[in-house]
């Protein structure tokens, strides 16, 4: 019983960290479903019956970064690597548009190809060509003169997953030299900065706990962000967490659900990796309170290639081709998807 009166404590006011690590422990189906309902009516409160569509633009695979979860880490020699040239990407876009996407998602590895000055460039092509749009970054860490330039350029919005808010658990994640002090530093960077700035976790990701998890809401409610990705970890086969269980399905949706109840008006995917482990992971997302969804508009050559991790849904419904599926199974659950950049409520 008690669970149920800490969800409903937390639509008013954050919990302390021995509450939500109580509930994360603790919680059943019956509770992640009245999690559910009311994060659901607190989406519809504030959004409608509206799912926001961002066309994502995965334009290289290539990153110097070792992380032991990812499958374009540096030290996999499997990895296929490519780079979508800036027509590529302005052609991602040209097709985007004409399919109704309001918002494009420029996202790869941290690629030291992609100087500030070639990103500023391309930056500046997209928001030229189409300057009704948003335009997202999420390319990693890189230092305050780069985001700055970005900014002024014309990005809107930028996504760096913080993935731990506990030290220990970062470094269980990543390798020297990458920090989660620094990774922090760059979001409180790209706030001040003023872009509507995402981060985000990997639900189930390895040595995570209920008391990781309590960390990671605490600083989601602090850092106030207008946008936060979650979705369940999955292994790849070609790194060190090859053999690791996957993310659950029902920890990720209570957790879509507490995060809609604790940040009323965030903006929250129904990711890719929640469609991967079950065939309805996006419409169950969509009904555990998130409101957004992320087609693919990478070119159908390279979408194998840009493996994060196994078994990613590469064709199909989960790509922007494919929008009128994607609506149909909006649709089925009472939702539609918008033609609009759908930004944080100001």
């Amino acid at each position: 019983m008690y669970c149920k009166e800490w969800i409903d404590k937390l639509e008013v006011q954050p919990l302390e960290r021995a509450e939500y690590i109580r509930l994360l422990s603790d919680y059943t189906e019956e509770d992640r479903l009245y999690a559910q309902e009311k994060a659901r009516k607190i989406g519809d409160r504030y959004f409608g019956k509206q799912i926001f569509v961002r066309g994502l633009i995965e334009f290289t695979s290539c990153c110097k970064n070792d992380c032991y979860y990812c499958g374009l880490r540096r030290s996999n020699p499997k990895a296929e690597r490519y780079r979508l040239t800036e027509e590529e990407i302005l052609d991602c876009c040209r097709e985007g548009y004409a399919l109704g996407f309001r918002t494009f998602v420029l996202q790869g590895g941290e690629d030291a190809y992609f100087t500030r000055e070639r990103m500023v460039h391309i930056i500046r092509q997209i928001k030229s060509a189409y300057p009704d749009c948003a335009l997202t970054l999420s390319i990693g860490e890189r230092c305050q003169a780069d985001y700055a330039a970005f900014r002024q350029a014309g990005a809107d919005r930028y996504l760096l997953r913080h993935e731990t808010a506990d030290p220990a658990h970062y470094r269980v994640l990543h390798p020297e030299p990458l920090s989660l002090e620094h990774r922090i530093e760059c979001l409180e960077t790209l706030k001040e900065l003023g872009f509507q700035t995402g981060c985000g976790f990997m639900v189930g990701s390895p040595g995570q706990t209920p008391e990781t998890l309590a960390k990671d809401l605490l600083f989601i409610r602090r850092l106030q962000p207008q946008m936060v990705g979650i979705g369940p970890f999955i292994p790849h086969g070609d790194t060190p967490f090859h053999n690791k269980p996957h993310g659950t399905l029902e920890l990720t949706l209570f957790l879509l659900s507490l995060i809609r109840i604790q940040q009323k008006q965030v903006l929250l995917p129904a990711t890719t990796a929640l469609g991967t482990i079950d065939p309805r992971g996006r419409e169950l997302g969509i009904l555990a309170g998130a409101n957004v969804v992320m087609p693919n508009l990478s070119p159908v050559a390279v979408r194998k290639k840009y493996s994060l991790y196994d078994n990613k849904i590469c064709t199909g419904e989960e790509s922007a081709q494919c929008r009128s599926c994607l609506q149909k199974r909006m649709e089925s659950i009472g939702y539609t998807l918008v033609t609009d950049r759908g930004d944080y409520p100001a």
